[in-house]
């Protein structure tokens, strides 16, 4: 008796009515996923989005906090060059990711703001659902998925 594994598209029936008897925090991944269509961006859905994209923001802030504190320890005078040298690039390294995380901390709280105001979960250009597997890989997208591609064709073909 061999038994197949749902598709990516295919919710787990077994999964299905879990949301009904868990806190949204406490949801897995798989069991947001399998919930109905007609569940889509109710209350249970989002407010699983708002403790993941709190959850992101946390760890953004205290990744940043670190940062601070390492570049404070790092600021010794160091007499030689090649490790004085080692140490700006190191300090540029982290400086360039921590402007990466800042950017995304800022679309972190903009899509906390699309939770409170109703909006989040929907395509910012064409209304339609952005759809729960993207939400979940990239928490903060504005774009379905066709909606973004065709805005990186558009970006690819006329550049910035």
């Amino acid at each position: 008796m061999s038994s197949v594994a749902p598709t990516p598209t295919q919710a787990d029936p077994k999964l299905a009515n879990a949301w009904k008897s868990k806190a949204p925090a406490d949801l897995t991944d798989a069991e947001v996923l399998a919930m109905p269509e007609s569940e889509y961006m109710g209350p249970a859905q989002l407010e699983f989005f708002r403790h993941r994209l709190g959850q992101l923001r946390d760890e953004l802030l205290r990744s940043a906090g670190e940062t601070t504190e390492h570049l404070r320890e790092d600021t010794l005078l160091v007499p030689d060059p090649a490790d004085r040298a080692t140490i700006e690039e190191e300090h540029a390294l982290e400086l360039r990711a921590r402007d990466r995380e800042r950017k995304l901390l800022k679309k972190v709280e903009q899509a906390i703001g699309l939770i409170d105001s109703g909006d989040y979960g929907w395509c910012e250009e064409t209304g339609e659902p952005i759809g729960i597997g993207r939400l979940l890989a990239r928490p903060t997208a504005t774009l379905s998925l066709e909606a973004q591609q065709r805005r990186e064709m558009k970006q690819k073909m006329f550049g910035d």
